[in-house]
């Protein structure tokens, strides 16, 4: 289904100097802002030298120890395991390392990062037209017009509405959700209609959803490509405000070089124990970790496919996905088509930016377990194409590097998992070995500790920073949330391991994924259901436990952290997902982000009371400054009601 309405070419045509769009890769002239600080080159060298040295160092210790008695073929799988396991975990500690430096040490960040994002007023004029697009397949529409309608209220506020049009469209097949979503629509255009000056929106249904994702932008951008200057991709999940936007399409009118623009992201405050537990480790997390990346990536930054601002004409003409060759699920459309436009875009001369900072950008965490696999699966498959590419001619080479740290991404976990049962096999080759063991488990320990760095320096940042404390809860309330996280996460770890490698290995049998509507907020799963979908977790957790239980507590102990998790997967799956248990998190005050202390207004009629309960309001938060860290931007009182 088409609802063709009159293009925003002919309706704003005046708000765009010379009118109309940029041609395809027209540069409008102008300098890049100036980065304080070492240039990007030697930031590059220094990041290389310091993870070759970091995996040289512990490469060395555990050929060291397994050739000690001799190298044999196990020996060969445990070191091999370990070399692909390393690299992604040890430059996530190193990111994270440069990035508690850069927030807490004596330079400014924003100088010498994101120096094309300054801490500065509202822009008081704009001379571009953006298109705003949900992208939709078989979601319940209510939830997701609501999100729109808070960002179509929040834009209005900023005085600027009138320079950005929204298009939904939608690759919905089913027919009952299809009708909801027309109906949805024409609500949300109603409203629309009310404000002075507004564009008329846009809902459009494809019948067969062609390429995906990125198939849908390909089709809105010959349809409408031509009447705008830049375009927002929304995942049906996303949240943004219109401070935010209108921000970051005034920093792409003021630097023509960066063709994609792509906030930090981060999630809403949630009624599921799951989601407030994986969240709250990502919010604090993330920031040191994004902003060390950011430091040394600079111009080849990641594009996360969703609350970004694209060079409209730059991605038509340069960011086209090719068909791979071959049947799914490694040939056909692109799955993870993100990376691939971001590293495409880079080719064609353009930048690739990321904003190391809290914008009020938002998202959706998936409610359970299950649907959290189900997601990072899918994301696996599309990784797992980009070896295609990996040769690709004019790619640059952090481009490259980029590629192929998102397939490690996936690799690494099924690396750890051989690694892990091939420590297990030499414990008892030739009679019980316990150091074997002992190293089996220690490396477990080394490559988690080493992934949940981000984790750590994220703590440290809160701890700190003025104010943020308060802002997640007080001291008690984060302390005990950090360690829960931290145990919960090591539960996880294997069992989202041995999904990936189960995943890995049927990719080549064709098995995959399906992309279609997800579950975003659907919770309690029964245990017929948790033991079927954890049913090898659990068979190789008990498996493990009952070859080792002769062994004595000594060997149990060593491995609780690892068989645990295994032999606990349907109970944490049941347990997380139950609606009693986010009820209580939320009334406790647990795993709180800082939105539950301050909630923005343009989340004030989307988030439920249930997922603040224990709120307590604040003045002023430094480390949920939403547009810079030194300069919070208000958008109301802190309660949210102005």
């Amino acid at each position: 289904m088409l609802r063709q309405l009159p293009d925003l070419a002919d309706e704003n045509r005046s708000l765009a100097p010379g009118g109309g769009a940029p041609r395809p890769g027209e540069s409008l002239g102008g300098a890049p802002a100036p980065m304080a600080g070492w240039p990007v080159r030697r930031r590059r060298m220094l990041v290389l030298a310091l993870n070759l040295a970091t995996i040289a160092a512990l490469a060395l210790a555990v050929f060291a120890f397994l050739s000690a008695g001799g190298f044999d073929g196990l020996d060969g799988v445990i070191f091999a395991g370990f070399c692909l396991a390393t690299p992604w975990t040890v430059l996530g500690f190193w990111n994270a390392v440069i990035g508690l430096l850069l927030l807490h040490g004596p330079a400014d960040p924003g100088s010498s990062v994101y120096p094309y994002f300054p801490a500065a007023e509202r822009p008081r004029r704009l001379s571009s037209r953006t298109a705003i697009l949900m992208c939709l397949r078989n979601e319940a529409p209510e939830p997701v017009f609501r999100r729109l309608e808070a960002m179509r209220q929040s834009l209005e506020a900023t005085g600027r509405g009138r320079h950005f049009r929204f298009f939904v469209l939608s690759d919905t097949d089913d027919p009952e959700i299809a009708a909801a979503e027309e109906a949805a629509f024409a609500c949300f255009a109603r409203r629309l209609a009310e404000a002075a000056d507004a564009p008329v929106p846009v809902y459009r249904r494809r019948r067969e959803n062609t390429g995906f994702k990125a198939g849908n932008i390909r089709d809105f951008l010959k349809a409408h490509g031509e009447g705008c200057d830049f375009f927002l991709p929304l995942d049906s999940d996303s949240v943004m405000s219109g401070e935010a936007i209108v921000r970051m399409v005034a920093a792409m009118e003021a630097d023509p070089r960066i063709g994609i623009l792509q906030s930090l992201v981060v999630g809403m405050p949630a009624e599921s124990g799951f989601a407030r537990i994986f969240q709250f480790g990502m919010r604090h997390g993330m920031r040191a970790f994004t902003m060390g990346s950011a430091w040394w990536s600079a111009d080849c930054g990641p594009y996360w496919g969703h609350n970004a601002v694209i060079r409209t004409g730059a991605f038509a003409q340069h960011c086209r996905l090719p068909d791979l060759p071959g049947r799914p699920p490694l040939g056909g459309p692109v799955l993870s088509h993100d990376q691939l436009e971001a590293v495409f875009m880079r080719r064609a001369g353009f930048e690739v930016r990321v904003i190391p900072i809290e914008t009020r950008s938002f998202e959706a965490n998936p409610p359970t377990l299950p649907d959290f696999i189900k997601r990072d699966l899918r994301w696996c498959q599309g990784n797992m194409q980009y070896g295609r590419f990996l040769l690709s001619p004019g790619l640059t080479p952090v481009s490259r590097f980029q590629l192929l740290q998102a397939m490690l991404m996936y690799a690494a976990p099924a690396a750890w998992i051989v690694m892990t049962l091939a420590t297990v096999a030499k414990a008892f080759q030739g009679g019980f070995d316990p150091a074997m063991l002992r190293l089996g488990l220690g490396l477990f320990l080394t490559i988690f500790a080493l992934s949940i760095a981000p984790k750590l320096a994220g703590m440290l940042d809160v701890v700190l920073t003025p104010g943020a404390l308060r802002a997640y809860g007080g001291t008690l309330r984060f302390g005990a949330s950090a360690v829960l996280e931290v145990l919960a996460s090591m539960l996880m770890a294997p069992i989202v391991a041995l999904s990936v490698t189960l995943f890995l290995l049927g990719l080549p049998f064709g098995r995959r994924v399906v992309w279609s509507g997800q579950n975003r907020d659907r919770l309690g799963i029964g245990w017929p259901t948790a033991l079927a979908a954890m049913a090898p977790q659990t068979l190789l957790g008990l498996a493990l436990a009952a070859v080792l239980w002769p062994l004595g507590a000594s060997a149990l102990l060593w491995a609780a952290p690892f068989v645990g998790g295994l032999c606990l997967a349907a109970p944490f799956t049941v347990a997380t997902a139950a609606p009693r248990l986010g009820r209580l998190l939320a009334r406790a005050g647990l795993f709180a982000v800082p939105e539950e202390s301050a909630l923005p207004r343009v989340l004030g009629g989307i988030v439920p009371h249930a997922a603040r309960r224990w709120r307590r309001p604040v003045r002023s938060i430094r480390s949920a400054a939403p547009i810079a860290l030194g300069r919070p931007v208000t958008e109301g009182g802190a309660d949210g009601r102005g």
